[in-house]
């Protein structure tokens, strides 16, 4: 599949999760942020199980847990944490800079400098969102704060590491995906019930957003974010988080009846073009250290077909070359 293919598919996860605000406050109890969170991963980590049938082996039971407490178990509590502690969409604004600190993870974990245009595109799309999303005033509470940063961090740093340890032979997506979502769901269950008690009872909108969020806001949405992250960059995928802020956006105008200024318009503008030259301009990855190698390399479906360079044998007289930057 063409990069550009994949990335179309991939922006569909964002997308889709920019409609979480809406079902939450329209369909679903009120001040149950955990439980909430809980009813999105596990039953959508239990589903794709099944359709996967396949468990983790060896060392990836330990990496699916941590790439399920990072991307799902501690996002989920810290960005439902912010949302309830921040006015407007303050938390929002602080998620927008993720792409910034996955291009700082990549240069750590991954051996990619940082490129100068990766750094403005970051920094314009976090403008971008502040405009379309941040509405007047409020005392900021320091705990949301910190909370929206931690979530964007955790997220931030699964998408780095799920980038850098791929994934184990003859397993897909769709597997990784529920290992992900059943380890992070299992870490959400006992704070719903320890800070929240028993589960609420459930009307049939409740029950009908309820399997939205599971089926297509999670299982699905999650299954395309992680193919993505197996083929795309990491600051690839990453820049196509601006689009959840601007769909919540266009979600809210269109069935809320919320209006959008001159401001907002020119912001979705912002975020929409530098989310564009983000996937232009992260499409390959940058220079690597020397002495790095690609973690996925050799891996069938990590990135792509296995190429195996033919071996030359170098001429007697010839001086050894110093190991060039990776292509």
């Amino acid at each position: 599949m063409k990069r550009s293919a994949t990335a179309l598919l991939t922006a569909l996860a964002p997308v889709s999760w920019g409609t979480t605000y809406a079902v939450t406050t329209e369909f679903l109890p009120a001040d149950r942020p955990l439980f909430t969170g809980l009813m999105r991963a596990l039953p959508a980590g239990l589903l794709l199980l099944a359709l996967g049938r396949v468990l983790p082996r060896g060392a990836w039971w330990g990496k699916a847990a941590i790439l399920g407490a990072l991307n799902i178990g501690a996002f989920f509590p810290l960005l439902f944490l912010s949302a309830y502690r921040l006015p407007g969409g303050m938390a929002a604004v602080v998620g927008s800079v993720g792409p910034l600190f996955v291009v700082g993870l990549s240069a750590l974990l991954l051996g990619q400098r940082p490129s100068a245009r990766n750094l403005v595109t970051g920094v314009v799309a976090a403008f971008g969102v502040s405009l379309v999303v941040l509405k007047a005033a409020g005392a900021l509470d320091a705990l949301g704060v910190l909370a929206a940063l931690a979530s964007t961090a955790s997220m931030s740093a699964g998408t780095v590491l799920t980038k850098k340890w791929g994934r184990p032979d003859g397993v897909g997506p769709l597997a990784l995906a529920g290992w992900q979502l059943t380890a992070g769901g299992l870490l959400i269950a006992p704070l719903a019930f320890l800070l929240e008690g028993p589960p609420p009872a459930l009307d049939g909108r409740a029950v009908g957003g309820y399997l939205y969020l599971a089926l297509a806001n999670t299982a699905v949405s999650y299954w395309l974010w992680f193919h993505g992250i197996g083929r795309l960059s990491a600051t690839q995928v990453t820049f196509l988080a601006p689009l959840s802020p601007l769909t919540a956006a266009v979600v809210g105008w269109a069935a809320l009846g919320q209006a959008l200024t001159p401001v907002q318009l020119t912001g979705m503008a912002l975020a929409f073009g530098a989310t564009l030259a983000g996937q232009l301009g992260a499409g390959r990855p940058g220079p690597r250290r020397s002495g790095t190698r690609r973690p996925w390399a050799g891996r069938p479906g990590a990135d792509g077909p296995l190429r195996t360079a033919p071996a030359r044998t170098p001429a007697p007289t010839a001086e050894p070359r110093p190991a060039g930057r990776a292509r």
